[in-house]
Formats: structure tokens, C-alpha cells, sequence
């Protein structure tokens, strides 16, 4: 079975009211790329992953007069993609929602989030007082069934730390170590429900766009670890510890060179500035299992920048590329439903 997670920056820029896909030449939340192109490269790109469940991070809104279900299953009829049905879980307020668009012939999944004493609801509680923090994109909890195995899959936009309304260093500070208390925050609430997976015995996939990683910015140091960390669970036992290779290469070599998952302009100057943001985490009985992952980045992988069409097709889609997860789950039955 192969998994992906993608974030197609701003999805929702691309459709009507209707749901229907705005192949036009108009603005497309993309610097000089056109709602068509677009559009053309996001299905290049989906054909080409092949994949039996893609969580799609920055889906099509929800809300008032927009379905981000309807949009995703009428883009996915329109491009001809096997995963071809839609959910989503709680709707954002953000018009951003966490989806999985899905092969109904291959798996089947539903919305199934749990109850926990570790972590009970969507807002939390982060320090000391009584500041209360909200997740504004509500993870996505899956049940899937497939090959007669059952996996439980959280899907992820985590807070994004990035300064933006700053005027001046000090505010752009101000706001950047709130942004990662925030985000700290929204992490451990995750681990606390990655704690009650592993408890329950589940199969368990964590995959999204996390917004950060080990390393990535000087607001780590305040807090001492990333939230990607706090999610793996590195202080944890080995038994209870999440994996996902990109991860751990960056976190056992720092300096090194790392991989990367997204690339974006940078003010003032707009050079590209490229960073691990996207993770498929795994749970260690389906690491015991020898799964495969791959980023989908055109510049970093050989084979995808022989590829002309699926190069340019990556480049104009989204800033962030796609990470796939292969799983053979050949006689895999241990995990709750």
C-alpha cells in the first residue's frame, strides 16, 4: 500500500463555489503561475504518485457555500485519479482543510477520532495561566482497512512559525516565539494521542506538514527540542518512539546536508530557501515491516529530474513536494478498529 502526504499550497484558490476546477489564466495564490497550470501540474504530479491514500494538507475549504469534499472527487474524476473518494475530518476555519482523497477499491477509511484522557479535545491548555491554544486545523483521525489490516492514520497541519505582521525585529521575535509555543503546544497534545495509539496496540502512520524540524530555527533553543521531536517521542523508550528516516538523518547530523520537503522565497531578496517540514512517521511495528519513503522533490531526486514533465509539474504545483510511504502489510492484522 502506498501512502502520501502533500501540502498543495492554497487547493482552494483553484475551484469555484460549485467545486469545479478553474482552468482559467487568473490568480492562483502562486507567483506568476496560473490557476490552469496549476492545475495541470497538481495532476501530473498525482497521477504520477499512484498512491492508494494521499492526506492532502491545505485542502479545499469547507464551509458556507464551498465543499472541500466535492471539489477533491470532482478534480479526481476530471484528471482520471484511482483515489478518487474524499473526507475530511472536523472543517478549519482557515480554508485550509486536512483531507484523504482515497482508492475505495483499495482501502477503506472514516473519520474516527478517539476519546483521551491525555489529550480530550481540540484546545489546550500550554504553560502556566490559563491561555488557551486551539488547533486551527483539526488533525484528520483515520480508521483504514486494507488487505485485511486495519491502520489508524493522523493526518497533520501544525502551526506555522513564521513571523508574518511584524514590523520591526523585536515584534518579528515577539511573534515568532508565540508562534512556536503554539506549535509546541499543538505537538504534545499530538504525542498524547500517539501515547494512546501505541498503548491500544495500533498500527499507526503520522503524516503532515509539521511546520518544523530538528534544527530549523533559533526559537528552538527557547524550548530545547522541535515538536517534531516532542511527536517521535525521543526521550521516549525505543519501543514507544514514532520513526521516519528524514527525521532521524537530520537529528543524528545537524550540519550535514539535509533533505528537504519544501522550497520557498525569502524576503527581502527572494533567494529559495529550502527546509524539512513534511513527515510520513511510523509506528514500530510497521517499521519492523521495511517500509519505504520517498520525497518527491524534483531537484533531489535523479529519477524525478530526468522526468522534464514531472520536474516543471512539481515545481509549479505547490512550494511543498509530496513524501510517499510504501507499506507491505501482507498478513497484517494487529491493530484496533
Amino acid at each position: 500500500m502506498r501512502l502520501a502526504t502533500w501540502n498543495v499550497a492554497w487547493f482552494d484558490r483553484l475551484f469555484d463555489d460549485a467545486g469545479q476546477p478553474l482552468h482559467v489564466a487568473g490568480e492562483s495564490a502562486r507567483y506568476g503561475i496560473t490557476r490552469a497550470a496549476r492545475l495541470d501540474g497538481i495532476a501530473r504530479v498525482m497521477r504520477a504518485l499512484d498512491a492508494d491514500g494521499i492526506v492532502v494538507v491545505e485542502a479545499p475549504d469547507t464551509g458556507g457555500r464551498r465543499d472541500g469534499v466535492r471539489a477533491l472527487e470532482r478534480f479526481a474524476a476530471e484528471t482520471g485519479l484511482r483515489a478518487r473518494e474524499a473526507m475530511i475530518g472536523y472543517p478549519s476555519h482557515t480554508q485550509q482543510e486536512i483531507a484523504f482523497l482515497f482508492d475505495p477499491d483499495r482501502i477503506s477509511a472514516r473519520h474516527d477520532p478517539r476519546d483521551s484522557a491525555r489529550a480530550p479535545r481540540f484546545d489546550l491548555h500550554a504553560g502556566q495561566g490559563e491561555t488557551r491554544i486551539t488547533w486551527s486545523k483539526p488533525p484528520l483521525e483515520l480508521a483504514i482497512e486494507t488487505e485485511g489490516a486495519v491502520l489508524r492514520l493522523i493526518g497533520v497541519h501544525a502551526k506555522s512559525k513564521a513571523p508574518h505582521g511584524a514590523d520591526d525585529p523585536e515584534e518579528m521575535r515577539r511573534i515568532a516565539v508565540e508562534n512556536r509555543r503554539k506549535q509546541i503546544a499543538q505537538c504534545g497534545w499530538l504525542r498524547g494521542r500517539v501515547e494512546d495509539h501505541l498503548d491500544a496496540g495500533d498500527s499507526l502512520v503520522v503524516m503532515g506538514d509539521f511546520n518544523d524540524g530538528p534544527g530549523l530555527d533559533a526559537q528552538e533553543r527557547l524550548f530545547g527540542r522541535s515538536g517534531v521531536e516532542i511527536v517521535l517521542g525521543e526521550e521516549a523508550a525505543p519501543g514507544r518512539r514514532l520513526y521516519d528516516p528524514h527525521a532521524r538523518l537530520a537529528l543524528a547530523h545537524p550540519v550535514a546536508a539535509q533533505p528537504a520537503t519544501a522550497r520557498f522565497a525569502v524576503p527581502p531578496d527572494w533567494r529559495i530557501l529550502s527546509a524539512l517540514l513534511d513527515y510520513a512517521m511510523v509506528s514500530p511495528d510497521l517499521c519492523a515491516r521495511h517500509p519505504r519513503w520517498r520525497i518527491w522533490h524534483p531537484f533531489d531526486d535523479p529519477d524525478i529530474y530526468a522526468d522534464a514533465d514531472l520536474r516543471a509539474a512539481l515545481l509549479v504545483a505547490s512550494d511543498h513536494f509530496p513524501v510517499t510511504l510504501d507499506l507491505d502489510l501482507a498478513g497484517k492484522t494487529r491493530a484496533t478498529a
